[in-house]
Order: structure tokens, then C-alpha cells, then sequence
């Protein structure tokens, strides 16, 4: 049977979605609440830059911000944010908001699938309530619901919607072969039909916090080589060439899926009874990092300034190169950090949107020209514009009588650092 798709929620992960079915020739209509979203989608603007125009207008797919529209479908797929609150717990209202608006319009026949990242049992016992208090009908006996866990990787040209395997699960058996169906319509990597949907749930945050926990151990091993007056760049080099050493490396660890899941697992944990005693390390770890960076350039600018406020220039605010997302990036703990110490502190980056910098966190970009000479640079983000740029770039950003310069990604020379810098990688 062919189905006709509903998208809600158009962000990183539901716009690619929505633009993939579409392509696989199915009726979609893509819904957000989000009136602005949707106008400047439907004129072939995606401010995420993940869709270029000329996909969006030739998508196929009707988008819209009216519940209503979404009644003609029969496959709906939630991609809303599930984020954590100011106590780092599962935020799931936006979840909730999505299930009861599906709920307004589901039908008997209606299949719904979830994507948002949850912890297990999310789906079960939290979602299907709200489906069945919303439309009045009866799970399995009127409508059925899958979980297939997103894996879009924001900012990535090569792995796609289209060819990322896609992991699949439902509540019944012939539940999963419409999914499974649906979505290889969509997916030509194929897919992998988990056992059951708790299974589904857990793989997803099971894959980013591997990933938080990993990246803590060389963030920590990068603390201690600071402390012994080793690059750690040259200790992963060396480590690297054997065979099965993984190649993580040391930063900031932000964004809406590593800086995220692991809380996800660590709450569920918890309500089991259980305490997930290297997660929570890893994730207390990850989260120190912005505050260690900003006290290494506060301690380094301040014993050689005289009279006056330290100026720090911090190059990238989004949470990862080449992306315009700044949802949880930790560069914002380098900023409140530094001006804790009371060091005036300005904001370059070509790729984030300053209004919405404005709204989030009350802070101001700068552009290149604008920006004054520092005391300290602090090179945050990878963003190709900085890596091509190098020392051409950050050396004139610099005081005249030169400064240090905190290159948390390794993107400079080591080789080139002028006489008058002093570098520190982390």
C-alpha cells in the first residue's frame, strides 16, 4: 500500500526526512508549528543549510503549519527536539505537543513513527497515552506506532537521509513490514529491523553516549597532558598507529545529540535503580571542558597584563564546524567563564545566525573587520572558513606586540606560530 507521509517537525532531522520521501515519489506534507519556518521553506529557504533551494522548491512536498493538512496522511513521522531541562532531565513536551496533535487528526489505519531521540519505554508509555486520550481511538485495535531512531548527522554532504542505514521497529509484526517497506522506499542503504521498539529507543542513545564516553577519555588524557607539558595531538598521533586504537579526539562537546542523550539513558538508569557510574563521569567530564579552556586563557593573558580589561576574541559559537546550530554548544561556557574573570569577551562566526544568538544566550556576533585587537585568541570552532585561513586569519587578530592563542580543535601550524604567540592546543 502506498502511504501518504506526514513529517512533523522540520528541523535538522524532519526536513531531510520530509525531502526524502518525497523524492521516493510518496505525497508528504511537512508540518511546523513554526509559521516562519514554514514560509521561508516554502520560498526555498532552509536556514539549517542542510536543503539547498533548488531541492526545496522542486521537493514535491507541501508544507504546512495547520494541523489540518496533516488528517489526509496515514504514516506519520515525529522528528520534534527532545531536549534536557535546566536540572539536565528529559525534557519530553515537545513529544507530548507532537502526539497530541497527531492525535487531533489519526484515523483508524494510521500507522505513527518516532524518531526523536528518547530513553526506552518513551514510546510506550508516553506517546500512546497521548494518542489515545487525543483521537479517542484504541492502540493496535485502530491505529499502530514504530520507533526509528534519526541518524542525521548535521553538516555531513556525504552521509544523507537517503543512505544511512535506518533502524526499524513497531508493535506488531505486520506493523513493522509497512514500516520496513515505507521507509526502504526511502532509504537505499536499507534497513535493520530491531526486535522490538524498547530495543530501537535504546540502540539510538546508546550510539551518542559510546560517543560522549569516548571523546571524555581523551578530553581527560588531554588534561593530564597539560599538566605535563605534552602536546596531546602528538600522543594520539602516536597512539594511532596501532591497529585497533580509536581515532577520538579532545573538545567541546555540545549540540542536541552527544551533549543530550546520555542524560537520556542516565535518567532511565536511575529510575531502575541502577546509577550509570561511567556515563555520568564522562558526561561531568565533557561539560567541565569549556570552563578548563577559559581558565587556561584567563590565567595565561593575566599574569602578563598590566592596567586595563583583558579583550579575548573567540573565533566559532556554533556547537561543530560547518553547521549554523548553536543549540547546547558549550562554547558559551568559554564566554561566562571569561567573563567571570572580567575579560571583555567578542564573538566571531560565519556561520551562525546572530539574531537567534541574541534570543538564546545575549550575545552579540562581531564581523571580522569589527573586531578589535586582543589580548588572546581563542580559535573554538573548525569551520572550513578558519581552517583555510590559519594563521592568516588569527595572527592580525592579535595586539601588536602579539598574545596567546587557544587552538582547541588543532586547525593552526604549530610549525608557523609567529615568535610573538604563544600557542596552546588542547
Amino acid at each position: 500500500m502506498n502511504r501518504t507521509v506526514s513529517v512533523i517537525g522540520l528541523g535538522y532531522v524532519g526536513l531531510p526526512a520530509a525531502i526524502g520521501f518525497a523524492r521516493a515519489g510518496m505525497a508528504v506534507v511537512g508540518f511546523d508549528i513554526d509559521a516562519r519556518r514554514i514560509a521561508e521553506l516554502a520560498g526555498g529557504l532552509d536556514r539549517t543549510g542542510e536543503v539547498d533551494a533548488d531541492a526545496l522548491r522542486g521537493s514535491g512536498v507541501r508544507f504546512s503549519s495547520t494541523a489540518e493538512d496533516l488528517r489526509a496522511c496515514d504514516f506519520h513521522v515525529v522528528t520534534v527536539p527532545t531536549p534536557i531541562d535546566a536540572s539536565k532531565q528529559p525534557d519530553l513536551e515537545p513529544l507530548r505537543r507532537a502526539s497530541a496533535t497527531i492525535g487531533g487528526v489519526l484515523k483508524r489505519g494510521d500507522i505513527v513513527v518516532y524518531e526523536s531521540t528518547v530513553y526506552p519505554g518513551v514510546t510506550e508509555d508516553v506517546c500512546i497515552p497521548v494518542l489515545e486520550s487525543a483521537s479517542g481511538l484504541k492502540w493496535k485495535a485502530d491505529f499502530n506506532v514504530g520507533y526509528s531512531p534519526e541518524r542525521i548527522n548535521p553538516g555531513d554532504r556525504e552521509r544523507r537521509f537517503e543512505n544511512i542505514l535506518k533502524v526499524v521497529s513497531a508493535d506488531t509484526p505486520q506493523t513493522l513490514d509497512i514500516v520496513d517497506a515505507t521507509y526502504r522506499r526511502a532509504v537505499t542503504a536499507g534497513t535493520h529491523r530491531a526486535p522490538t521498539i524498547k530495543v530501537a529507543e535504546f540502540a539510538k542513545v546508546l550510539e551518542n553516549t559510546q560517543r560522549d564516553v569516548n571523546i571524555a577519555l581523551i578530553n581527560e588524557i588531554a588534561l593530564i597532558c597539560d599538566r605535563l607539558d605534552v602536546d596531546t595531538q602528538d600522543v594520539l598521533r602516536a597512539a594511532g598507529t596501532k591497529w585497533n586504537f580509536l581515532p577520538f579526539r579532545p573538545g567541546l562537546v555540545g549540540g542536541h545529540c552527544i551533549g543530550v542523550d546520555p542524560f537520556y539513558i542516565a535518567h532511565k538508569a536511575e529510575a531502575v535503580g541502577y546509577h550509570p557510574h561511567v556515563i555520568q563521569s564522562g558526561r561531568r567530564v565533557n561539560d567541565s571542558m569549556g570552563f578548563y579552556v577559559a581558565n587556561r586563557v584567563a590565567r595565561s593573558i593575566m599574569r602578563h597584563h598590566g592596567n586595563g580589561r583583558p579583550l579575548v576574541t573567540v573565533l566559532g559559537v556554533t556547537f561543530k564546524e560547518n553547521v549554523p546550530d548553536i543549540r547546547n554548544t558549550r562554547v558559551i561556557d568559554i564566554v561566562h567563564e571569561l567573563s567571570e574573570f572580567g575579560i571583555s569577551v567578542q564573538l566571531h562566526d560565519p556561520m551562525a545566525d546572530g539574531e537567534l544568538l541574541k534570543e538564546e544566550y545575549g550575545l552579540s556576533l562581531t564581523p571580522v573587520d569589527g573586531l578589535k585587537p586582543a589580548d588572546a585568541v581563542v580559535l573554538a570552532v573548525a569551520h572550513s572558513s578558519y581552517r583555510d585561513r590559519g594563521w592568516g586569519l588569527v595572527r592580525p587578530l592579535l595586539k601588536q606586540g602579539g598574545g596567546f592563542v587557544a587552538d582547541i580543535p588543532a586547525l593552526l601550524d604549530r610549525t608557523a606560530t609567529p615568535p610573538d604567540v604563544t600557542l596552546w592546543r588542547l
